[in-house]
């Protein structure tokens, strides 16, 4: 039995042999770095991608705005926006894709991740990753060569701390003892993806992750890179990436490759989520940025047209897994 079965968040996203679609915020197209962030109109959308049977939400952490970098994603501090996304919504999955465990201390978000994760009804998917921007690692005073080691060390402490009552750790970052982290979360944990590799092996991912994400990559990849991820895993452990795509008006549109993704009409976009079904992609992250349509259409159409191919996973299917 999988012991996440019972978490909201985690049971809505995944099932063995099975695939559903999430979406990344910002839920807009732009250019640049910068989006615009509406407030009421991301809400409005967040809601609907909810009606219409998405997974989930995706929420970024980038601290600092790098120029040369690019993409800044949503702009909003994921917690805090985490936190005014649950109060907004019921059912669909909440995810972060992903928090940088290098640049925080690992009880800060141990603490705001049982928080979200309470406050939500248990639906935080918690992805998390060692951090890619070098900008960001003097800004914080962080040795960029220590990030692999930084990253293991934050996810033993969170594990503890949600599962054990006055842990007594001792680590480069936390001296505990004679003090607890509170809330707990219900279920003594709170599913934790790892992404990419965050400077470690496949084999420590796969004993102390609950799931991998990965970048989009050409289907052949993939498939083999998931065939290794199953010789590990047994119980099941989802494999989740992202796809750009902007979605053409033209059903039939041949995918034309664009960055991490494709431009793309939707029946060859279900056709392409099929075969990734099929090598054993679990869930996909839906990336609108490039898209040169209106979000609100696009939306529309990805959830009345594709959603229903790979629907987010129900009480009744639960049961039957």
């Amino acid at each position: 039995m999988n012991r996440f079965e019972k978490h909201k968040g985690y049971s809505r996203m995944f099932k063995e042999n099975h695939l559903t679609l999430g979406l990344f915020f910002p839920l807009e197209s732009y250019e640049g770095s910068i989006p615009e962030m509406n407030v009421d109109k991301q809400i409005k959308l967040a809601k609907r991608a909810e009606e219409l049977n998405f997974a989930a939400l995706f929420v970024r952490d980038v601290p600092l705005h790098d120029p040369y970098f690019g993409d800044v994603g949503q702009i909003y501090d994921p917690w805090a926006y985490l936190g005014y996304l649950a109060a907004h919504t019921q059912n669909i999955a909440l995810g972060t894709a992903s928090i940088i465990l290098t640049l925080r201390h690992p009880l800060h978000v141990a603490k705001a991740a049982a928080s979200i994760d309470h406050l939500s009804g248990e639906r935080l998917v918690l992805g998390v990753a060692t951090g890619d921007r070098p900008v960001e690692f003097p800004a914080f005073s962080v040795d960029v060569q220590q990030r692999g080691t930084l990253f293991q060390e934050a996810l033993s402490v969170m594990k503890k701390v949600w599962k054990e009552n006055f842990p007594a750790i001792r680590t480069p970052r936390v001296d505990l003892s004679q003090a607890d982290l509170l809330p707990k979360p219900r279920l003594s944990d709170i599913p934790v993806l790892v992404t990419g590799h965050s400077a470690q092996s496949i084999e420590w991912i796969s004993q102390h992750s609950d799931g991998w994400m990965y970048y989009p990559r050409n289907v052949k990849f993939q498939a083999e890179l998931i065939q290794n991820w199953r010789s590990l895993t047994d119980p099941f452990k989802p494999f989740t990436q992202s796809l750009y795509i902007d979605l053409t008006e033209d059903p039939n549109h041949p995918p034309v490759p664009i960055h991490l993704g494709f431009r793309i009409g939707r029946n060859p976009l279900i056709e392409f989520i099929q075969l990734l079904q099929t090598v054993g992609v679990n869930h996909v992250i839906i990336n609108l940025k490039y898209g040169h349509r209106p979000v609100e259409e696009v939306i529309e159409e990805l959830g009345e047209e594709v959603v229903p191919h790979f629907p987010a996973v129900t009480g009744k299917q639960q049961e039957n897994s």
